[in-house]
């Protein structure tokens, strides 16, 4: 007997013509994303012809890492823009950032205002070696300050891959969650897809994001999915409307 099997759809067939990505790296020269303003134009004129309308990119605020402040990030946007030769790209890159949560940050945001991706929604992530000291309490505190948190990727937690469980209780004590489409197509292995395809599945996933920063990654994203309940995803992919600027 022969089976025919449908091939799973190319992950830029998924994406909404109104598309607005919430996370990436294109800001030229200010983290581990794009490295010179060349880059930056590269990146985002392949992104719009894989169908990205609008991007809010996400710079790195980590410590001693990257410790960038929200005046070097907006400065870096304002230079950005004034560089590119895209046309009205100004009516379609916003700025915000992407926050490691750890002490510094606790101290931030009780003494100036984030950068966020839309009124209160700030993009937060942990390091991948384990979870931060309180983190629930560094959450509720963020929310007490006026902020909703959404997690960065967390299916690329691994610490968190055998406890289920921990993913829920963020979840009930408000955290979003942003997955990363790239996880959608194997970018980071197996594992990393079946736990985004858990969460899906699951219903745990608010909202996605590239997290695009070279050319490597934006390779990956013309791929096809390897999920098997890709019209959940869809779902998920159009909730990113609600940021449209």
């Amino acid at each position: 007997m022969i089976h025919f099997f449908k091939q799973k759809p190319f992950l830029q067939d998924l994406i909404p013509n109104n598309y607005v990505d919430i996370h990436s790296h294109l800001l030229p020269g200010i983290d581990d994303g794009a490295a010179t303003i060349d880059d930056t134009t590269n990146l985002i004129k392949s992104l719009k012809e894989i169908g990205f309308e609008k991007f809010i990119t996400t710079p790195h605020i980590m410590g001693e890492v990257w410790n960038n402040s929200k005046l070097d990030i907006e400065e870096k946007y304002k230079t950005t823009l004034s560089n590119l030769t895209i046309p009205k790209i100004e009516n379609d890159l916003k700025v915000a950032a992407e926050y490691m949560i750890d002490n510094e940050f606790r101290e931030l945001f009780k003494k100036e205002s984030l950068l966020t991706l839309r009124d209160n929604y700030v993009l937060v992530e942990m390091s991948y070696l384990n979870p931060p000291f309180q983190l629930h309490e560094t959450l509720n505190e963020l929310q007490t300050a006026g902020y909703q948190p959404i997690l960065a990727h967390p299916e690329r937690y691994n610490f968190y891959h055998n406890s289920i469980n921990e993913y829920k209780k963020l979840k009930d004590i408000g955290c979003l969650f942003q997955l990363n489409l790239l996880s959608t197509v194997g970018y980071y292995g197996e594992r990393i897809s079946k736990i985004s395809e858990f969460l899906i599945e699951n219903g745990l996933i608010d909202f996605v994001g590239s997290d695009v920063h070279h050319v490597k990654h934006l390779e990956s994203l013309k791929k096809r999915v390897v999920i098997k309940k890709h019209d959940y995803l869809t779902s998920i992919i159009q909730n990113n409307s609600f940021f449209n600027f």
